[in-house]
């Protein structure tokens, strides 16, 4: 029961993360206004809240319920999964230091850096690779014969 729990949390925080990081996307323009930085803000914060009960539910799932851990230690698969989450996160840094920075402005536009915009991008499309590999994980493929 502990591990169908774990597990619906994971998936629940990961909905959640990939939600953000699609509004973020949606609403990162050349120029935003005071509101929009604010708001982005919040949900760069409710993104990096998922992210961190995405990295718990799954160290969970990974070491202590589930799966003996070998079966994700040894798996190539499952490592690359883990690199590319780690890869959004490091790509993430940059945005929310802007997000921080811009959160409580009161200026009528922003201008947002276009380097930021396009790491926004990456984050989506390095996002979208996870499921395959999950999914392929899931399966067993990766895994020494």
């Amino acid at each position: 029961m502990t591990y169908v729990l774990f597990r619906y949390l994971h998936f629940l925080a990961i909905f959640v993360l990939a939600g953000t990081i699609v509004i973020e996307n949606i609403a990162s323009k050349p120029t935003i206004s005071g509101e929009d930085a604010r708001n982005l803000a919040k949900v760069d914060a409710a993104y990096g809240a998922s992210a961190g009960f995405v990295l718990l539910f799954g160290l969970l799932l990974w070491f202590v319920v589930g799966k003996p851990s070998e079966f994700y230690t040894n798996n190539p698969v499952f490592l690359l999964k883990v690199a590319l989450f780690a890869l959004i996160g490091l790509l993430s840094l940059f945005p929310t230091l802007f997000f921080i920075k811009h959160r409580k402005s009161t200026a009528e536009t922003i201008v947002m850096p276009r380097h930021l915009i396009v790491l926004l991008r990456i984050e989506l499309v390095v996002l979208c690779i996870l499921p395959v590999l999950a999914f392929l994980m899931a399966r067993g493929i990766g895994l020494p014969s």
